[in-house]
């Protein structure tokens, strides 16, 4: 029996052995040794005995014995030979009593590597073994800002606590929001029971993962997906589900783990697809087959400028359409499980179209998606990946850019307020645009930046201190606000007036968004590759604009006026170089223009910005759920504060 399981194994290493050297990589075992000629060690600290995972065991010490064993630990030598005996006894003893002596490994960045005992990993991996007992010395690596080695220093907080060492995440991040999707505060000490639960819960995801062909996917780690099935089916309930029930649910999401990979396929549309002229005809042609198309809402539109901008492109896209659309609205109370229950409600009176207007609803947009695949769910969000849900927004930043163009022109001293609120996708990008546009006609413009969401919003001292005049603020306001604090303004003697606005015409763009899908735009772009679907329309789509007040001089109407056209043709890019960043560095240079990619993710600031991007921990309670789900990513940290992430 020993002889038949040798000649398997050897059979398993030389085919990864070959398999290894057609894609040019190493074909034999990993040596720390080697690898550590490379890196800086910190120190070295002693876990004992303890139980590994033996899919992180992927090395050995030193280059003794790595030639004996293929990548996949299986051997190599021809049997016969005193390494092949000492193997099949091994396979005996595992058959009769089982390996019970410990083996000795080093474990660095979360990955172990023996020093005695090669030959009993490789016969435990033999038998899909899933863990082995090993004496463990760590080597901790000097602190640095590369990417797996600030994930590392996230599982060593991680470990501390839990003593967990058999999950694996590629993003930074990872391992405190697992500890928050758990229910644990940060640095509390995991119970015995608190890890046994754990422990359950992931050997029946890992196994459904690893059956629906999670291994294959290059780039996601079994973690990935686990914590990405956590933000849809919350702990306390995924930790009570069978086997099947989390098998059942993470097949219904499986488009959207594959898309959690660096690489997914991701297609951006700038503008609307399809032939406008045939609207009508498309249309009529569809009267007997009435459309019902849902809006949903986390708050009342008297409570939110956002949300009423919304409302209002709903009763715009009613009216346009007459009888061939029928358009209801819905409001949630912001509870998750509630916000489910709405959604799941629509699909089952059946909408054809379903619009969640806010980041926030994303996560429930989501679940409820993988279960209602005819319906059309579309989220209002940026720079989000996912197959089952299309995401929408406009580039506000072209209008921002033409407003900052007001502000430059008209500004006495060369110095413009400006106003944000979350530091989330898309902000910086309008914060910068405007920044551009002042330059491009006021070389000497400064703009100075200040949130409203922070702890210490101090606005109007900052601007009564530096004398400034004009003012960049909120874009629209709801009908109970009076106040004339809104798109860009100017203050002279105390007296506030209104001097531009950028708008989001949301009427335009539903009504636009839904003909392309009667056009039978939907499937069109579709694919046979899974992929996620963002529309990011703009001034070309005529979806949104700026409107300027008499206010504004006659010149510079009409330069907002060419410029825009000049947008819209695509004759002219805010985001073209050279640009320059406040540690003056260059992101884009003299002949290059920004993709689409990178002005979504910005998290940098022009030069002629005077302030910073808020960490989280700036932040009023408030507005840190909104910056937790679509915060941009920033190295920056101001006064010992986290980035956000």
């Amino acid at each position: 029996m020993a002889y038949e399981d040798y000649l398997k194994a050897q059979k398993m290493g030389l085919k990864a052995f070959k398999a290894s050297t057609i894609r040019g990589q190493y074909p034999y075992l990993p040596v720390l040794d080697e690898i550590l000629s490379h890196a800086d060690i910190e120190c070295e600290v002693k876990l004992g005995t303890i139980n590994i995972p033996l899919s992180q065991v992927i090395g050995t010490s030193t280059a003794g014995r790595t030639r004996a064993f293929a990548s996949n630990f299986m051997p190599l030598l021809d049997y016969g030979s005193e390494f092949s005996s000492k193997w099949s006894n091994l396979v005996d003893a595992q058959i009769s009593e089982g390996i019970h002596d410990a083996i000795k490994v080093y474990e660095y960045m979360n990955k172990y590597y023996v020093v005695e005992g090669n030959k009993r990993a490789s016969v435990m991996k033999f038998f899909n073994s899933p863990s082995i007992l090993a004496d463990v010395t760590r080597k901790v690596p000097k602190r640095t800002d590369d990417l797996e080695n600030r994930i590392y220093y996230e599982f060593m907080d991680f470990y501390k606590v839990t003593k967990i060492n058999y999950i694996q995440f590629s993003k930074i991040g990872s391992f405190p929001k697992l500890v928050e999707s758990v229910g644990k505060n940060a640095g509390e000490i995991w119970t015995e029971d608190d890890c046994m639960d754990f422990s359950s819960f992931h050997t029946a995801f890992n196994k459904a993962f690893t059956e629906l062909g999670g291994r294959k996917i290059y780039g996601v780690t079994c973690g990935d997906a686990l914590l990405f099935y956590l933000s849809l089916y919350p702990y306390r309930e995924a930790k009570e589900m069978s086997g099947n029930e989390i098998k059942k649910n993470l097949d219904k999401i499986w488009a959207e783990i594959t898309l959690l990979a660096e690489d997914s396929n991701i297609e951006l549309l700038m503008g609307p697809t399809g032939d406008k002229k045939i609207v009508n005809s498309v249309i009529n042609k569809i009267r007997p087959t009435k459309k019902r198309v849902a809006f949903v809402y986390d708050k009342k539109p008297a409570a939110s400028d956002w949300i009423y901008s919304h409302e209002l492109g709903r009763l715009h896209l009613q009216s346009t359409f007459g009888n061939d659309i029928e358009a209801q609205s819905y409001i949630t109370n912001g509870v998750p499980e509630d916000s489910e229950a709405v959604l799941e409600g629509i699909c089952r009176e059946g909408f054809d179209i379903i619009f969640t207007v806010t980041p926030q609803l994303i996560k429930q947009s989501l679940k409820v998606a993988s279960w209602h695949p005819n319906v059309k769910i579309l989220n209002c969000t940026l720079n989000s990946s996912h197959s089952s849900v299309r995401t929408y927004y406009t580039r506000m930043y072209e209008a921002k850019f033409l407003t900052g163009i007001i502000a430059g022109a008209m500004c006495e001293n060369d110095k413009i307020g400006y106003i944000a609120d979350y530091p989330i996708y898309g902000i910086v990008a309008n914060i910068n645009a405007f920044a551009l546009g002042a330059k491009m006609v006021n070389p000497n413009a400064k703009v100075y930046l200040t949130w409203s969401t922070t702890k210490q919003s101090n606005t109007e001292k900052l601007f009564w201190d530096q004398q400034i005049n004009y003012i960049s603020a909120q874009d629209m306001i709801t009908p109970d606000d009076d106040s004339k604090e809104f798109g860009l303004y100017t203050i002279h003697g105390g007296v506030r007036t209104n001097l531009a606005m950028s708008i989001c015409h949301w009427g335009a763009f539903y009504a636009e968004l839904i003909s392309s899908i009667l056009r039978g735009s939907w499937k069109a772009e579709e694919s046979s590759d899974i992929k996620a679907i963002n529309y990011w329309w703009g001034l070309s789509a005529g979806v949104i604009d700026v409107i300027c007040s008499k206010n504004v001089p006659t010149e510079t109407d009409k330069l907002v006026s060419l410029m825009k056209r000049a947008i819209s043709s695509g004759v002219f890019f805010p985001f073209s170089g050279p640009l320059t960043d406040q540690n003056g560095v260059i992101r884009c240079e003299k002949t290059d223009i920004l993709r689409p990619e990178d002005i979504m993710t910005m998290d940098w600031l022009v030069d002629n910005v005077v302030g910073t991007i808020p960490v989280i921990d700036d932040l009023k309670d408030s507005a840190k759920s909104m910056v937790q789900l679509r915060g941009v990513e920033t190295t920056t940290t101001n006064k010992g504060g986290t980035s956000i992430l």
